[in-house]
This record gives C-alpha cells, structure tokens and sequence, in this order.
C-alpha cells in the first residue's frame, strides 16, 4: 500500500466483539483519505453480522455480532475488501458540505495565539490570515460527542504541546494540535494551544440536529473583532455563533 513499512494495513482484534483495520501509525492526509474510502466502501456494500463501522484518523473499527466463527468470516471478508485496491492511492472525494464559522483570534479570545505563530515562524497577523485561507476537512469525530478532528494543516503548524496544561478552555474555542484544529464541544482543560474563539458549538443535545459536523464536511474560519463575537456571536441560542453552511452537491 506505501512505501512506509507501517503502513501495510493490518487487522487486529479489539475486545470479543470487534476488529481494528489499521492504516497506519501516525496520521497523514492519504491515510484519513483511506480510511475514509475504506467506511464509505464498507456502508456500500455491507459484510453479513457486522453491525457497526466507526472510522479514526487511521484505523476502522468494526463490530460484529457472534463468537470466534463470525470472527473468523469477517476478517477474511475484511482481508479480502483491502485486497481488491492500492486504498493509499484512493482519491480524496469532493466535499458534500461547506462551513464558514466566525472566530475572534488571540488576546483574551486565544490567549496562546502568540506562542503558536511563533512556534510556526510567523506573526499573529500572518498566522491569522494563513489558518483562515486554509480549508481544513473534518477527519473524524471523537473525544467528546460531536468534536471534530480538523485537517490537515500546512507542516509549519506541526509543533509540540505547550509546557503547562490549561486548565479550562470554553465550549467553542479553537485549538490547534499537530496540525489539526479543533472547535472544542464543551469546557474542557487542554495542553495545545487555544488560539481563538468561536460561538459555533458542534454538539447541543436539545438541538433538532445535535451533531452539527459529518465526516468530510470542509470548514473555514473567518476572523471577526473582539467585539462582534462578545456582543453578537458568542451567546446566539441557536449554538451556530453566525457559521453557515453552504451545500455543494
């Protein structure tokens, strides 16, 4: 499949019930492409007793229901479906959605703004603009209901951890980790860097639509004063803080 030893995909077992496809060892945009064909590829044409499909940034869970003889037949049905393509060479499908979500960048709003431009060589001015001119792609949910794992971001936004850990971000911050960002769901503490604010809140469980973003969904972010987001954006009932969606196809 690559030419990276440790991406040959491989089948391993998790619990009694369930199998891990694993793509790789560290996340890379052609492997989320992968994994992603790999769901959609699944879900088109389903293997019998598997009741569940669940996609990471490298791996694909799939839950079946029986013993070690079901096992046995969904592995192989999994073996063979890796065998029918080279899945590294699969094409990045067309985004179905677009969002477009206001964010006030640094000072109180993003406190460690300063710290992740610098860290990735540039200005907050110049971070600011290169992050809003980037689209980056929902990879995959996970960590809390709703939260997505947004990417991939251009290498110079590959950098560490901060020292310390934050111990509280809000619902609706925008944090960037390795490049990835990630619109948090709900207050939570963190060790990346909170570099800005938005009122878009992905998961609101009395909503119509409690998970706002899919798999796929492409965002940008579009950077809006202090003021706006304290006086407009950052307390909208709708848990949208001004974003909009634009339907592709």
């Amino acid at each position: 499949m690559s030419s990276h030893a440790s991406d040959t995909p491989v089948i391993l077992p998790l619990g009694l019930t369930a199998l891990i496809v694993r793509f790789g060892l560290k996340a890379r945009p052609e492997l989320t492409v992968a994994v992603r064909a790999f769901v959609t590829d699944l879900e088109g044409d389903p293997i019998d007793e598997v009741t569940q499909i669940a996609g990471s940034l490298t791996t694909v869970m799939v839950e079946f229901a029986g013993g070690s003889d079901v096992r046995a037949r969904v592995q192989a049905a999994l073996q063979a479906r890796l065998s029918r393509r080279d899945w590294s060479t699969v094409a990045r499908p067309d985004p179905l959605r677009r969002w477009t979500i206001p964010v006030a960048f640094g000072d109180a709003f993003g406190p460690d703004l300063s710290k992740a431009a610098q860290a990735a060589g540039m200005t907050e001015t110049n971070a600011v603009e290169d992050l809003c001119a980037t689209e980056v792609e929902v990879l995959t949910l996970g960590f809390a209901p709703g939260q997505a794992y947004l990417g991939f971001l251009d290498p110079q936004w590959n950098i560490p951890r901060m020292a310390e850990i934050n111990p509280s971000v809000p619902a609706g911050a925008l944090i960037l980790a390795i490049r990835q960002l990630i619109v948090f769901t709900n207050e939570n503490p963190t060790g990346w860097h909170h570099i800005g604010q938005t009122g878009f809140l992905p998961f609101v469980l009395d909503r119509t639509d409690p998970i706002l973003l899919r798999g796929g969904d492409v965002l940008r972010f579009a950077p809006v004063s202090a003021s706006e987001m304290s006086d407009r954006l950052a307390n909208n009932p709708d848990g949208l803080g001004g974003a909009k969606l634009e339907v592709l196809r």
